[in-house]
């Protein structure tokens, strides 16, 4: 039983779950709650806590009190049950293979989204469109931040992403494979829904203040908006990127 906040192990959890840097540092993550943690692979989970009024039979849990679950969560009445995990690999390469199924490939383009309820969201909506993958900039927000991974509802352990030392060299690559680019963008010629994308096709999706920088605006193959009615100039990042997904 752990019941001191200053505990070791608790220290550990605190600082993945508060700091970007000691999550890259050590490859791992924290997730929290009962259905979340559920999902994982256990191959993929470096520790399990759980309190005294949680704990069941499982052989890799370590029991803590209520009080230094709460200290150790990102959530305000936290389930009981959280995990460490090991962080996914993936290169650009996983990104643009030809999927197993032969279907076409559909991936999302994020340029410095900095929200995490907006990334989250964006990776969750990505899941149920069929999105195949997700290439980000490295000043996009960090995808294993607690925010982003609650936002998800699993489908962080399921979306393939890759964070790219320089997005207009990873757009190059794509367009290289044989993936048509488009941009959501107010300067765009037609709607988004008078568009062909029965092939492979990439949606860049820019930070929400800015939208997208011109160079990679530069490298869409076909700019492209969504309607508004009222007075309504744009939508939020994760919304927008919903209605094309």
């Amino acid at each position: 039983m752990i019941n001191s906040t200053s505990n070791k192990q608790v220290k550990r959890v605190v600082s993945l779950r508060s700091k970007a840097k000691a999550r890259r540092e050590e490859g791992m993550y924290v997730v929290e709650g009962l259905r979340m943690c559920r999902e994982l692979n256990p191959e993929d989970v470096d520790a399990l806590y759980v309190t005294e009024n949680f704990a069941g039979d499982a052989d890799n849990r370590k029991t803590v009190t209520d009080e230094v679950m709460k200290a150790m969560a990102d959530t305000q009445t936290p389930q009981g049950v959280l995990a460490v995990v090991r962080q996914k690999r993936y290169t650009m390469d996983d990104i643009v293979k030809p999927a197993p199924d032969g279907r076409a490939l559909a991936i999302m383009v994020l340029e410095t989204i900095q929200d995490p309820g907006n990334l989250g969201t964006i990776i969750r909506a990505g899941e149920g469109a069929g999105i195949t993958g997700i290439v980000m900039n490295h000043d996009t927000a960090d995808i294993y931040n607690p925010k982003v991974i609650r936002s998800t509802m699993g489908s962080i352990f399921r979306m393939p992403f890759v964070y790219a030392d320089d997005l207009q060299d990873a757009c190059l690559l794509m367009k290289n494979r044989g993936v048509r680019l488009f941009a959501a963008h107010l300067q765009g010629m037609n709607n988004y829904d008078q568009e062909d994308y029965t092939d492979n096709v990439g949606f860049l999706i820019g930070n929400e203040a800015n939208g997208l920088t011109e160079e990679t605006t530069s490298l869409a193959d076909c700019l492209v908006k969504i309607p508004m009615e009222g007075k309504v100039e744009s939508l939020n990042a994760a919304i927008a990127a919903s209605v094309l997904m």
